[in-house]
């Protein structure tokens, strides 16, 4: 399994000026589960997170996310993820190239078990044709989780503004690559969301979405249920 970086993945909502061309921007979460690419990361737990951004004008970041975690038979507890890249916006166009670092503070392998934490780069684009925005990713491993090897991502959505309320429903399907599929604990696989996100107030926001993945229980890390399709509700709170 691998951890995600969502909540830096995209400019942030709501910035707080430091001057000399610099903002930053935070968000605390609560969610139900924390999944990352549709696989859960808490072991169907919820999970409490927090993310911080610095960035500056000229369009380079960087930032970082923790979370609690927890996998079967590992005594991996958090996560602790490091972000450097650079984004660029023209006439509602935004890529955004980056570079991540997924860490487990605390994790030590016993026998017969790999190292987890590893390194990304990653490609966003995104196109706002208001009210509709498009986004893709791209995103490559050249070691993934568990010393799993190569491994590629590529995901394609959409997101709507609804005109009550500013709701926003997004989908989004993307296809998992893994080199070492065995050691990893899935093959190759599909991921797929539906999700709601509407703002509150005073940078408060709810969510509430299905995720899901093409992968069965007799092929999910020898018979978890960290794969199976479920339901996600989430707070956050993002200055």
């Amino acid at each position: 399994m691998a951890l995600g970086l969502g909540l830096l993945a995209s400019p942030a909502a709501a910035q707080v000026d430091l001057g000399s061309g610099f903002s930053i921007t935070g968000t605390a979460t609560g969610i139900t589960d924390y999944v990352f690419r549709n696989i859960s990361q808490t072991n169907n737990r919820p999970a409490v997170q927090g993310s911080v951004e610095l960035s500056h004008e000229t369009g380079f970041y960087v930032g970082a996310f923790a979370s609690n975690v927890s996998f079967p038979g590992t005594n991996a507890r958090q996560e602790v993820d490091g972000i450097a890249g650079f984004r660029y916006t023209v006439s509602g166009f935004t890529a955004d190239i980056s570079g991540i670092y997924y860490g487990y503070p605390g994790y030590s392998e016993q026998p017969g078990q790999y190292q987890i934490a590893y390194g990304e780069a990653m490609l966003k684009l995104k196109y706002e044709l208001e009210p509709v925005t498009f986004v893709g990713t791209a995103a490559w491993s050249p070691d993934f989780f568990g010393s799993s090897g190569n491994s590629y991502w590529i995901e394609g959505g959409v997101d709507w503004k609804t005109p009550v309320l500013d709701i926003v429903l997004s989908g989004r399907l993307g296809y998992q690559w893994i080199e070492n599929n065995a050691r990893f604990g899935t093959p190759d696989y599909m991921a797929y969301s539906i999700y709601a996100t509407v703002p509150i107030a005073y940078g408060f926001s709810a969510a509430v979405g299905f995720y899901g993945t093409n992968i069965s229980q007799s092929d999910c890390a020898g018979g978890l249920k960290v794969c199976d399709n479920r339901f996600i509700a989430s707070v956050s709170w993002t200055f």
